[in-house]
């Protein structure tokens, strides 16, 4: 199956904590094609940064996006947008990480990245979360 027969889905995620670290919140809303099928607002508990909440939304984003792909996610391909550059240049493998959480996360993400036919993390300007999520 090439590329062009896969199912087309895309990620918007957002994250953030009130402090940092404080309490952490995230959002993410899932697309096929251009039809927007989720959108959830997540809490993500009381001692979060807002890192890690950036992190957080993404795994949640992508655990359920495999929940609606069920069976088919190799025949899925994924673009996700995020406005962290720090989390979609880790994510991607350009920038080291130095905290254990954050690599924690990162592999849990790569992981789940892995279960699709092919994914990509890609970085928007604020703009462009605030826009779709509304934050």
């Amino acid at each position: 199956m090439n590329d062009g027969e896969l199912n087309e889905y895309q990620i918007v995620f957002d994250g953030g904590s009130k402090g940092n670290p404080g309490p952490g919140y995230g959002s993410f809303a899932i697309f096929h094609s251009e039809d927007l099928i989720l959108y959830e607002q997540i809490e993500l508990g009381d001692w979060v940064t807002n890192n890690e909440a950036e992190y957080r939304t993404l795994v949640n984003a992508l655990e359920r996006l495999l929940e609606l792909v069920g069976a088919h996610s190799k025949e899925t391909r994924v673009t996700i947008h995020g406005d962290s550059q720090l989390v979609v240049n880790q994510v991607n493998g350009h920038w080291k990480i130095k905290k254990a959480e954050l690599f924690t996360l990162r592999n849990q993400i790569v992981e789940l990245l892995n279960q699709f036919g092919k994914a990509e993390v890609k970085w928007h300007s604020r703009i462009n979360s605030v826009y779709v999520l509304g934050h």
